[in-house]
């Protein structure tokens, strides 16, 4: 079966996207989709923890004010963590540090700067740390599960070659090279004289993985909660688990220097471990 040169088709599904665009241009500007997708879900997360903060019975308006820090905040700390992990490349290239247009933010940079912004701003307040993390993390995932299909239209963010009922075949030429390992580029697809690389659409499992934590996470908090901070640590133990499994199939994985072992599937492996003891902690003593 041909396509005509399609930028992205899933071929079980029957589905083809003749061109993926990825940006907008407004009076000459050039705006990603990428930046736009991240916007919504930031707004989104900001909309369902102001939801729960009112069913919980706390000021909404606390969760806005929070917001002003954290986002801000988050973006520069998901950039730095990028910068880290890939310091090879900057230590040669200064310059492009400060170049987030030409990608490189890093979710658990962003989750782990998020975090301590909220221990900060809690203390400033005065008011309990794992309370407004209960409530912050359902918004964190709802802006997770959407802000994953920023890598869609970039076409990135996906895991190595398969067949499977879910397999993405993208035009192997609006893909970042460096994207494509080994076991991608042996099973290059040619198709009218056209090349293709077929492989895990990792965005998706993740932002469907998120989605349904986050449903679990809501029915949880209204009707199985016994102890506050129990709802941020399920967070923990639910996207670390799924984050680590995903994280194996992708090949574009920041690695620890000096190792093959990436960064977020031991970042994840530590969550996992630290949000199971304290969970399995409460229950024991319960």
């Amino acid at each position: 079966m041909t396509y005509h040169g399609a930028d992205l088709i899933f071929p079980h599904l029957g589905i083809v996207i003749q061109t993926l665009q990825n940006h907008i241009t407004v009076f000459g500007f050039r705006i990603a989709f990428y930046g736009i997708i991240i916007g919504c879900g930031m707004l989104a997360g900001l909309l369902v923890a102001e939801w729960d903060a009112k069913r919980r019975g706390q000021d909404p308006e606390l969760y806005l004010d929070f917001a002003l820090y954290a986002i801000i905040l988050s973006v520069i700390g998901a950039r730095i963590y990028y910068v880290v992990f890939q310091w090879d490349y900057y230590s040669q290239n200064p310059v492009q540090i400060l170049n987030i247009r030409g990608g490189g933010l890093a979710i658990y940079g962003g989750i782990i700067t998020a975090i301590l912004t909220a221990v900060v701003y809690t203390r400033i307040k005065k008011i309990s740390f794992l309370q407004l993390a209960d409530t912050g993390v359902l918004g964190l995932i709802t802006g997770q599960c959407i802000g994953r299909w920023g890598n869609f239209f970039n076409a990135e963010a996906f895991g190595g070659y398969t067949d499977a009922f879910t397999a993405m075949r993208i035009r192997e030429d609006i893909v970042n090279p460096g994207m494509i390992s080994a076991e991608v580029a042996a099973h290059r697809i040619m198709d009218n004289g056209v090349a293709y690389i077929q492989v895990h659409p990792t965005f998706f499992y993740e932002s469907f993985w998120n989605f349904c934590a986050l449903l679990f996470l809501i029915w949880f908090g209204k009707h199985r909660q016994k102890w506050t901070g129990e709802i941020f640590f399920l967070y923990l133990l639910l996207y670390g688990t799924g984050r680590f499994f995903i994280e194996g199939l992708r090949t574009d994985q920041l690695l620890i220097p000096g190792t093959q072992l990436a960064v977020s599937q031991c970042l994840s492996a530590v969550l996992v471990l630290l949000a199971a003891a304290v969970l399995l902690l409460h229950k024991k003593r319960a």
